[in-house]
């Protein structure tokens, strides 16, 4: 698929057909966010890759009983591993997970895959079943797997009420 038709596609898909993704194309997708521009090179991110239909079954609750959560063929947990300010203020380890879950989930749209971006969970409980360290926080979680159905079509607002030229004002 052509770049800009993934950006125009990729929509959040919230419902799954009970099929497991093939694993070369896992890789591809995995390795999509390992390859992700990060501050100063860091890198300060981990990923969790959850298969097992238990462990999913187990993050449903933990992720506000939205049951699509358990019914995805892969979850892909964001982890900072590293709190960092960049000099502008701004956190660069919740910034940076997501610029590779990001990767990730246009790498699983070009796949033919459907996803959905996560905020909604809570830290503490995923924490918990994933065994994941303190100092380490969750910053998002990917559902993916083979969609069983197509998504909304993405409301945007039109660029002229989101874009200033040269300073803020200038439409």
């Amino acid at each position: 698929m052509e770049f800009y038709e993934v950006v125009k596609s990729r929509c959040s898909i919230r419902k799954y057909k009970a099929k497991p993704l093939p694993e070369e194309a896992l890789d591809r997708i995995i390795e999509a966010g390992r390859l992700a521009n990060s501050a100063r090179n860091r890198q300060e991110w981990a990923f969790i890759v959850v298969l097992d239909d238990k462990t999913k079954k187990r993050m449903v609750p933990a992720c506000r009983d939205q049951q699509f959560v358990g019914e995805a063929a892969v979850l892909i947990i964001g982890c900072a591993t590293n709190e960092y300010t960049m000099r502008c203020g701004q956190p660069a380890d919740a910034i940076d997970t997501s610029i590779a879950l990001d990767h990730m989930q246009l790498a699983a749209t070009a796949e033919g895959f459907g996803t959905c971006w996560l905020g909604a969970f809570y830290q503490d409980r995923v924490k918990e079943i994933l065994g994941i360290p303190d100092g380490v926080h969750v910053v998002g979680i990917l559902t993916v797997g083979i969609p069983a159905e197509t998504g909304r079509a993405k409301s945007r607002k039109p660029a002229s009420d989101i874009i200033h030229h040269e300073r803020w004002g200038k439409k």
